[in-house]
C-alpha cells in the first residue's frame, strides 16, 4: 500500500511540475552562465528541491568554525535516505564534493543542475536505478562566504567567488589524514557512516595553458588495491575519457611538467598523498575522481564539462555497481588479512625517469623570453593558437619509502589527540582493561629537524629512525590497534612515523623530542671529568666529535649536554616514539586475554 501511494504521489509531482519547471532555474542559469550563487541562496535552492521532490533530502552534516551548516543532498530514486536503507537496496554509493576550495564552484553550479534535471526534470532518470548520491555543494562555507571579484587571479569566472581556505586559514584538501578543520572532523564522521563506493572531487586548476577544459586524476599508480586498481584504468578510466571525447570535451590526466609552466619539457604523473582527497579514498579502498576544469575557459564551457563528467560517471557505475562493490568488498577483505602485511607497505611514492613514452598532447602556441622585469622566465602565449605536441611523458611512479607491518599498535592514553583521531577515521581499538608489559618493535627519533616555514598550521618534521625489540609497559587504557580491519592502510599511513602524513610528520608528537631535564655547567664540569676517568673510551669518542663536528666544537653547552646524554641520569625515553608495535599475533593474542 505504501508503494502505490509512494507511485501515486511521484506521478502527481512529475503533472503538477511540467508545467513551472523554470521555477527551478539555478542562479547560475539565470545569470547567463556568468555567476555563482551565495550560501544563503544555495541552501535555499537545495530546500527548494527537497521540498519540491519526495526522492531527494536536503539535510547538514556539521558546522564550520563560523556557525554554517554544512550542506548535504541525499537523492534516491527509492526515498532511501539512510545508509543502512541504501545498503540493504544493493545501491552503490557515490559522493560529489564540490567547493572544498570555495573559489573552485564550478562543481556546485553543475551539480545543483545535474540533480534539478534528475529529480524534477526527470531527465536520464535511470541514473538513479542503482546509485544514491550524496552532493555537498559547499564544503568549504566560510571560505565560500569570503565572496568577492579577485580571489582567483588565475580564474576567467565566475563574476564572483569564495575563497580558497577556510576561515582559519586551513587548505581542507591537505587536511584529510590530520583532520585539523571542524569541517574535515565531520566530513570524516560522514565518509564512516556513508564509506561511498565512489568519489567526485570538483576543482579548478592552474598551471600552463592548453586547448582541455577539463583534466582528470584516478589513482592507478600503486596506492590502491590492485584488482581496484585494474578496474579503475582498465575500465573506468578508458569509459570516462571516451564518453568525454564523444560529448565534445577531450580530457587528459592532471600532469605535471617536468619545468613548471612549460608541457614541452615533458610530463610526468604521480600518486596523490592521502592528505588529498582522492588520495584518501584510495587508501579507505574506495576508488576516486579528481576532476580539474581549466582556470582560464569561460566559466559556462567549465560547468557544462562538469556537469558532462559527473554524467558519465553515474552512467558507468549503474553499470558496473555490482562489479565495484564486490571489488571494494574483496579489497577490504584484503587489506585486513595477513596477506596484506606480510608484504612491505609504501608509505611515499614519487616520478620514476626510467621509462618514457610519446603523447599527443593539445596545447597552445608560446614563447619563452626573459623578464625585463624580473629576469625569470616568461611565458607569453601567441593569441592562444592551437597546437599539437608529440611530447615525452614518464607514466610511472614508483614507491621510494616501505614499512613492515605490524599485527598491532600500542597507542599510550596520554596520546588522546591521535586516538580521537584514528576514531574519526573509522579505526577501530580495543582498550586495555590493565597494565601489560610485552615486548615491541620501539622507534627511536634521529636528528630532527622541522620545516622552517610553517605548513597547514604545522612545520613538518622530518628525522631518520631507529627500531628496537625490547619490553615496554603500557597503563591501563592503552588503545590496541590490532591491523585485522578494513583501515589498515590509513592506519600504517597514520601510525607509521616514516609515512609523510603520519601524525608524527605532522608535529602531534614533537613534545616528545623535547629534552626535558638539563644539568648545570658546574655540575657536569666535574662529572665529565670523573666520566673521562673511569672510561677513557669515552674521552676518545669526544675527541673524535669535536673533530668532526665544528659547532659542536665551539658550543661549551653542547659539549656538556653529550657528556650529560652519556651519564646514568639522561632521560631513557627522549626520543623515542610512544607508540609501540606488537610484532607477533601470539604476543596479541596474550595481552588481549
Amino acid at each position: 500500500m505504501r508503494s502505490l501511494l509512494f507511485t501515486f504521489c511521484l506521478f502527481c509531482l512529475a503533472f503538477r511540475l511540467s508545467a513551472q519547471d523554470t521555477t527551478f532555474l539555478t542562479y547560475y542559469e539565470k545569470s547567463n552562465f556568468l555567476g555563482t550563487p551565495r550560501y544563503d541562496e544555495t541552501i535555499d535552492f537545495c530546500k527548494k528541491l527537497d521540498k519540491a521532490s519526495p526522492l531527494l533530502q536536503f539535510t547538514t552534516f556539521g558546522k564550520s568554525p563560523q556557525g554554517r551548516a554544512l550542506p548535504l543532498l541525499i537523492a534516491d530514486r527509492n526515498g532511501n535516505f539512510t545508509p543502512e536503507a541504501v545498503r540493504k537496496s544493493g545501491n552503490a554509493v557515490l559522493l560529489i564534493q564540490a567547493c572544498i576550495h570555495a573559489g573552485e564552484s564550478d562543481g556546485k553550479d553543475a551539480g545543483l543542475m545535474l540533480l534539478r534535471d534528475l529529480i524534477i526534470n526527470k531527465k536520464n532518470f535511470q541514473l538513479l536505478d542503482h546509485v544514491t548520491i550524496l552532493f555537498i555543494p559547499i564544503f568549504n562555507t566560510d571560505g565560500h562566504e569570503r565572496f568577492g571579484p579577485y580571489n582567483r587571479i588565475n580564474q576567467n569566472g565566475p563574476e564572483e567567488m569564495g575563497w580558497r581556505t577556510t576561515a582559519q586559514n586551513l587548505n581542507l584538501n591537505r587536511d584529510f589524514m590530520k583532520a585539523d578543520a571542524p569541517e574535515m572532523q565531520q566530513w570524516l564522521k560522514l565518509y564512516k557512516q556513508w564509506l561511498p563506493d565512489f568519489f567526485v572531487d570538483c576543482h579548478v586548476t592552474d598551471g600552463a595553458d592548453f586547448q582541455y577544459t577539463m583534466t582528470y586524476a584516478l589513482e592507478t599508480n600503486g596506492s590502491m588495491e590492485k584488482n581496484l586498481t585494474d578496474w579503475t584504468r582498465d575500465i573506468c578510466e578508458i569509459y570516462l575519457v571516451a564518453e568525454m571525447k564523444k560529448s565534445g570535451f577531450p580530457v587528459f590526466p592532471y600532469v605535471q611538467f617536468r619545468n613548471w609552466h612549460d608541457p614541452r619539457s615533458g610530463l610526468t604523473v604521480g600518486v596523490a598523498p592521502p592528505m588529498l582527497s582522492q588520495g584518501y579514498t584510495a587508501v579507505q579502498n574506495r576508488p576516486g575522481l579528481l576532476i580539474e576544469t581549466h582556470m582560464l575557459k569561460p566559466y559556462k564551457a567549465r560547468v557544462s564539462s562538469t556537469y558532462t563528467m559527473l554524467t558519465h560517471a553515474l552512467s558507468l557505475l549503474n553499470r558496473e555497481y555490482k562489479t565495484l562493490q564486490t571489488l571494494t568488498s574483496k579489497a577490504d577483505e584484503y587489506t585486513a588479512g595477513e596477506p596484506f602485511r606480510k608484504e612491505p607497505f609504501p608509505v611515499s611514492f614519487s616520478e620514476s625517469f626510467a621509462d618514457s613514452t610519446q603523447i599527443e598532447f593539445l596545447g597552445f602556441d608560446y614563447t619563452i623570453d626573459t623578464s625585463d622585469l624580473t629576469g625569470g622566465l616568461w611565458f607569453k602565449y601567441n593569441n592562444r593558437k592551437p597546437a599539437t605536441w608529440q611530447l615525452t611523458i614518464f607514466p610511472d611512479c614508483k614507491a621510494d619509502k616501505f614499512v613492515n607491518l605490524p599485527e598491532a599498535y600500542l597507542i599510550p592514553p596520554q596520546c588522546a589527540a591521535v586516538i580521537s583521531g584514528l576514531q574519526l577515521h573509522g579505526v577501530q581499538m580495543t582498550p586495555l582493561q590493565h597494565e601489560v608489559t610485552c615486548q615491541v618493535k620501539s622507534s627511536w627519533f634521529r636528528n630532527v629537524r622541522w620545516q622552517q616555514r610553517s605548513y597547514e598550521g604545522h612545520h613538518k618534521l622530518s628525522c631518520e629512525l631507529s627500531d628496537t625489540l625490547q619490553l615496554h609497559t603500557f597503563p591501563a587504557g592503552t588503545m590496541v590497534v590490532d591491523m585485522n580491519q578494513r583501515t589498515a592502510r590509513i592506519i600504517a599511513h597514520l601510525l607509521e612515523p616514516a609515512s609523510p602524513d603520519s601524525y608524527a610528520a605532522w608535529g602531534f608528537f614533537d613534545a616528545f623530542l623535547e629534552q626535558k631535564e638539563y644539568s648545570e655547567s658546574y655540575v657536569m664540569e666535574t662529572m665529565a671529568r670523573k666520566m673521562i676517568r673511569e672510561n677513557p673510551a669515552l674521552k676518545a669518542e669526544f675527541d673524535q666529535k669535536k673533530s668532526s663536528d665544528k659547532a659542536f666544537a665551539s658550543d661549551p653547552d653542547a659539549m656538556l649536554n653529550w657528556f650529560y646524554s652519556k651519564s646514568p641520569y639522561w632521560d631513557n625515553r627522549f626520543g623515542l616514539y610512544p607508540v609501540g608495535r606488537i610484532i607477533n599475533r601470539s604476543e596479541l593474542e596474550k595481552i588481549m586475554h
